[in-house]
Formats: C-alpha cells, sequence, structure tokens
C-alpha cells in the first residue's frame, strides 16, 4: 500500500478530506519517528510495538568482486505485530 493510497483509505474510513487526513499520516509518522529517537520505543496498542534495535558491525561481501566489505553498526527501526493483529492474518 501506497502512501497515496493509505491517505484514500483514511479520509474514506474517517468521512474527512484527503488533505486532512495527508496531514494526519504525517503527523503520526512524524511522532513515530521522534519518539524512537528519544525513547526508542512506541507502543500502537491495536497493531504492536515499533522499537529501536541495535544492529552490530559486521563483514560482508560485494556480490559482484566478492571483495571482503566492512559493514558498519548501526541502529534500526524494527516493528513487532501484536497477539491480535498475528491472529487475525492467520
Amino acid at each position: 500500500m501506497s502512501k497515496k493510497e493509505m491517505i484514500d483509505a483514511v479520509a474514506e474510513k474517517a468521512g474527512i478530506t484527503k488533505e486532512k487526513a495527508g496531514v494526519a499520516i504525517d503527523a503520526l509518522t512524524a511522532y513515530i519517528e521522534s519518539a524512537l529517537k528519544k525513547d526508542g520505543e512506541v507502543t500502537f496498542a491495536p497493531l504492536g510495538k515499533f522499537k529501536v534495535s541495535k544492529r552490530e558491525a559486521r563483514t560482508g561481501r560485494n556480490p559482484s568482486t566478492g571483495a571482503a566489505v566492512q559493514i558498519p553498526a548501526a541502529k534500526v527501526a524494527k516493528f513487532l505485530p501484536s497477539k491480535g493483529l498475528k491472529e487475525s492474518l492467520n
């Protein structure tokens, strides 16, 4: 689902304009991003939890040359679905 499709769906479900839905989605995205930077975790009860995970530095391979490449350590965002979401998909 693209951002445009999400905006259209939210606008239709909520009975608001697409512009207002776009602003709401942008605000939610900005909030999640800032909360992950600050606290490292956001729980969104009906869906699940967003959290920051640390990935250690490692050695990888360049697929075209086979040369060893050093991959630096990084922080990555992860999403853990709630039990209810998992059950609804199965």
